[in-house]
């Protein structure tokens, strides 16, 4: 029996909704492509093709930065059409619950529960899910349980570290570091090895490929433009390069795992030791930061069996199992 209920993990670089009426989830990009000043000319996967494609009259945008909404306007356009687009056209009531990471200020928190309510999709009740419980729930792991849990959630644009026990966040840090500084990290890399200029798509995708390469012991092969001569072409990329540029970002959030490791009290330090460190989130496959974590704290790593859908996965288990339901509150004024 379906469940007149949304989940929604609202990323940086992808949005993931469940849907409790037919219990799916789908995924697209969280962009829009604004035509002129105010016509929306494409949202979601579509705008994402047209990203560094369009042409000036055409203004394509990530309304969620560093994992808080920077474009209230553009992003309840985004939440109306893909609500849309699940009831077909035919929204109806429903009760609607949103993950939020913890190291956001009051004000940032309350406006992902104010997005919903003004997107006009006849929000009957809002809730709120702290994101890192909604991830351990999503690798099939009891969080309400006293044993501690530490999730890392590497995400678009930043990654968050967390310290669960008994439903409830023990301690969280959020940094500034996620798939798209990675990216960054592979153009600024290859622009200095090889003179080359590529794009941020075609950076994301070297950067997903890299382990099917190295696993044909090739090199990459990418598209952009010589800056000597300022014309496009096409080059082999050293794998070798990729993972060095990696691995230089990868620093900052294994520095942060171990400050967290640091300050963990004793009893859940020692789960940690049993359990292990939890890596989830979009960017978290990248490269081999699994292994350089693992290295680096000598606990073992594990990585949930879809990562990017781990917070989605979450959410659907709060609005499906009774069990979870206390999970879910509501902001106070919440009518």
């Amino acid at each position: 029996m379906g469940i007149n209920a949304f989940g929604i993990d609202l990323g940086s670089g992808n949005i993931k909704i469940y849907n409790g009426m037919n219990n799916t989830y789908f995924m697209e990009k969280n962009m829009i492509a604004i035509q002129g000043r105010d016509t929306l000319f494409a949202y979601g996967d579509s705008a994402f093709d047209m990203y560094e494609k369009a042409p000036e009259n055409i203004q394509v945008s990530f309304p969620v930065v560093n994992g808080v909404i920077a474009d209230i306007r553009n992003m309840n356009t985004l939440i109306h059409y893909f609500i849309s687009d699940q009831c077909k056209g035919n929204i109806r009531p429903a009760d609607y619950y949103i993950a939020v990471p913890t190291d956001v200020t009051e004000v940032e928190r309350r406006a992902f529960k104010d997005l919903i309510k003004e997107s006009n999709v006849k929000a009957r009740r809002v809730y709120i899910v702290e994101k890192a419980v909604a991830d351990g729930l999503g690798m099939d792991i009891d969080v309400k349980t006293s044993q501690g849990l530490m999730v890392v959630d590497v995400g678009f644009d930043t990654t968050e570290i967390s310290l669960i026990s008994l439903g409830g966040i023990v301690m969280s840090q959020l940094i500034k570091t996620g798939g798209q500084k990675l990216d960054e990290a592979i153009k600024a890399a290859v622009r200095q090895e090889y003179n080359l200029f590529i794009g941020s798509k075609t950076s994301e995708k070297l950067k997903i490929a890299m382990r099917d390469v190295e696993s044909r012991n090739k090199n990459a092969v990418v598209y952009g433009r010589d800056i000597v001569s300022g014309l496009p072409v096409e080059k082999e990329i050293s794998t070798e390069l990729v993972n060095e540029s990696l691995n230089a970002t990868f620093d900052g959030i294994v520095e942060n795992v171990h400050q967290v490791l640091e300050h963990t009290p004793p009893e859940l330090g020692a789960d940690v030791y049993r359990n292990g460190i939890f890596l989830t989130g979009g960017a978290c496959v990248a490269g081999h930061l699994a292994q350089k974590i693992s290295d680096s704290t000598g606990l073992k790593v594990n990585i949930g069996e879809e990562p990017i859908a781990c917070v989605v996965k979450g959410l659907s288990t709060i609005i499906r199992d009774d069990r979870y339901a206390s999970l879910a509150y509501s902001l106070e004024n919440d009518k």
